[in-house]
């Protein structure tokens, strides 16, 4: 049965106006309070979606100049790493200059000599060709050689004391197959040489290269420190032979 009830409206005005009347049927007007409250409900749900928007866009200037920071520091680094490069070869060329050899200097340090071949004599190739280089500017100190199991445990490469910050260089070239943190190692640089070879840098303060970069023979790398378990400022350098630790002393040129 339709519903016939009206809603009446009638405006009485002062004076002379004429007095005015509105009938409006009831299901006209349930209708019509509907649609305006599905418009408002509509409303606030748009409203209320563009909340976390706009939150989200609020963070995107600080995650910009955060962006400039990182890429700001980043061009620093690499600079810095440059500089060091340019004093390291002036200073190699005033030795070369005054004709210093190194002798008085180097007697003091601990560097074991270069035992016979080894594993290089196995590397594809001319093996003397395919020696690798003292990954540091200085000879250094060498405080732990390599080690198999024993009661002080497993060690798998050298650990060279050297000045905190003291350029770490690549000791031959490659491709940086990782350049991150570690539990143990610390900040750390692998670097792939092809051919089985891969040499690993260990307890570096900052890298200067990042996974997938080519590297040259005595480009740096990294700064040393004292990151990961480490008590002191000193470079773990490690070389792996298919994923085998091996003696380091067996590979690379004395400096």
């Amino acid at each position: 049965m339709a519903d016939d009830r009206r809603l009446t409206v009638i405006v009485v005005p002062h004076g002379a106006l004429e007095t005015r009347t509105w009938e409006f049927p009831y299901g006209r007007l349930k209708l019509a309070v509907g649609t305006a409250l599905v418009l408002v409900g509509l409303v606030g749900l748009v409203v209320a979606s563009w909340f976390p928007v706009l939150a989200q866009a609020s963070r995107v200037p600080a995650l910009v100049r955060e962006l400039e920071d990182l890429e700001g520091e980043r061009a620093r680094v690499v600079e810095l790493a440059e500089t060091l490069q340019d004093v390291e070869a002036q200073y190699e060329r005033v030795r070369q200059m005054l004709g210093a050899n190194g002798t008085s200097a180097d007697s003091t340090v601990s560097l074991p000599p270069l035992r016979g071949t080894g594993d290089a004599a196995e590397l594809p190739g001319d093996a003397g060709a395919r020696l690798l280089d003292w990954p540091l500017p200085v000879p250094g100190f060498i405080t732990r050689s390599r080690e198999g199991h024993s009661r002080r445990g497993e060690h798998p490469g050298l650990d060279i004391a050297v000045p905190a910050e003291t350029g770490i260089r690549a000791a031959g070239a490659g491709v940086v197959k990782e350049a991150k943190q570690d539990p143990v190692y610390g900040q750390y640089v692998l670097i792939d040489h092809g051919h089985g070879l891969e040499s690993l840098y260990g307890h570096a303060s900052r890298l200067l290269v990042r996974e997938g970069d080519q590297v040259t023979r005595g480009q740096l790398i990294a700064l040393a420190g004292s990151t990961g378990v480490s008590s002191a400022p000193h470079l773990h350098f490690e070389i792996r032979r298919n994923r085998r630790a091996v003696d380091p002393l067996q590979y690379v040129r004395q400096p």
